[in-house]
């Protein structure tokens, strides 16, 4: 998949578009991903993504922002794997805010990204003080030369996908429920880094790996499977959090596999979280820390029927 980064280089040549942030990419997106890729065939043309870096709601309102579901790399990786072939992430900032609809149109659609069809969500709204619209695409549509079709929502039994839902699911650490509208487990990517070898102290050494979500979207201590140790995933424990008993600077995911041997620092693994075992919980001391640690272990083999 080809990455622009803007649209100071154009497109290689016309798109099939869609826009949207992808949080996420779940099961409503990858239905209109399906619908763009479907087009771009029958077109003979590539499907592409616009997105955007920061998230428009961490740029204006960056206190009360929400949790993100996936990193750019993250995303980027899904959007590859469903099938685009082109994104291109617009930074978002206040010269971008600022644009009017017209200038969004012929700026970033026609001359940078060249579309000839372009696919949007029910809900789409853009440019400044969000004036452009559907019927104002459709208008432009027809001045540049470009068609234009929205998609519905979609409903997983009765209920909207969305990224806000998977988020509450989360927090409230129902696992299966955000698993259900993603079409996927919820996991976490990151390399392996070095820690305090405390863990390997207490008996259970993990691999630690540093969170780019901030704030986290779920936090805990989670029965989880791991790709990226092995040819094949390995089962294992998590916490996902600060630590409470020992602190931590930031939030640190910290994995221990089941019956694995070997050196994963610099590997770069998939963390999948499967199910909520409890919250995180402050400790008297190690000894106390250790025991819990050993009841969450059993508790996730029970999980895998082991």
């Amino acid at each position: 998949m080809l990455v622009l980064r803007g649209v100071s280089t154009p497109a290689p040549g016309p798109t099939v578009l869609t826009i949207g942030n992808f949080d996420g990419v779940h099961l409503g997106h990858r239905t209109l991903l399906h619908r763009l890729t479907e087009k771009a065939e029958a077109l003979g043309l590539p499907g592409a993504v616009l997105t955007f870096e920061p998230h428009p709601r961490e740029f204006f309102a960056p206190d009360s922002a929400p949790a993100r579901l996936t990193t750019l790399r993250e995303k980027l990786e899904l959007l590859g794997g469903y099938g685009v072939q082109l994104t291109c992430v617009c930074r978002f900032n206040q010269r971008f805010a600022a644009l009017s609809a017209e200038e969004f149109v012929t700026r970033v659609l026609v001359q940078g990204l060249r579309v000839r069809h372009l696919i949007i969500g029910d809900d789409f709204r853009f440019g400044a003080g969000r004036e452009g619209d559907f019927a104002f695409l459709e208008a432009a549509g027809r001045r540049h030369g470009f068609t234009v079709e929205a998609m519905d929502t979609v409903l997983m039994e009765g209920e909207r996908a969305s990224s806000s839902g998977i988020r509450e699911a989360l927090a409230a650490g129902e696992l299966e429920q955000a698993a259900k509208l993603l079409g996927r487990p919820y996991g976490i990517d990151g390399r392996v880094v070095h820690g305090d070898k405390i863990g390997r102290q207490l008996g259970f050494p993990t691999a630690n790996i540093r969170v780019r979500h901030n704030p986290m979207p779920l936090t805990g201590v989670f029965a989880v499977r791991v790709t990226g140790a092995g040819e094949l995933p390995v089962e294992g424990v998590a916490n996902m959090g600060v630590r409470p008993t020992l602190g931590t600077p930031r939030p640190l995911l910290e994995v221990n596999l089941f019956d694995f041997q070997g050196d994963l620092y610099g590997a770069h693994l998939s963390v999948a979280f499967l199910h909520k075992l409890r919250d995180e919980m402050k400790f008297s001391g190690l000894e106390a820390l250790k025991a819990q640690i050993g009841r969450d272990v059993q508790a996730a083999r029970a999980f895998f029927g082991r």
